[in-house]
């Protein structure tokens, strides 16, 4: 069992940047690779970045490659998403997900632990 808990969410203007946290309970944090999707009102769940077991492999969504970079510590149990040059359709609440068995899935039903998400408000 896995309880994640994102943090660090909140209001930026367009352009700006902003890291979100995701802090896993339990010693087996490493065993998880990680992922990271966002839902906007009115719209499905949708992929924004994974991370391998170790941190040496990651996979975004090409809406976000080159703007936003996952990278996790696994001594901290911790994994983050830097989002720089943000834009308004970036709006979204953040989740952060585990997933014991695939790896690097862009599959939301892939992921067997869920956090309860983080706001981010991306404003023109």
């Amino acid at each position: 069992q896995v309880q994640l808990v994102e943090s660090g969410g909140g209001l930026v203007q367009a352009g700006g940047s902003l890291r979100v946290s995701c802090a896993a309970s339990g010693r087996t944090f490493s065993t998880y690779a990680m992922g990271w999707f966002r839902q906007a009102p009115g719209k499905e769940r949708e992929f924004v970045a994974t991370i391998n077991r170790s941190g040496g492999i990651t996979r975004y969504a090409d809406s976000v490659k080159g703007r936003f970079t996952i990278s996790r510590d696994n001594a901290k149990n911790t994994v983050f998403l830097q989002m720089n040059s943000l834009k308004p359709e970036d709006t979204a609440v953040y989740y952060c997900a585990a997933d014991q068995n695939f790896g690097l899935s862009i599959m939301p039903n892939t992921y067997t632990y869920w956090g309860q998400g983080t706001q981010v408000t991306v404003s023109s």
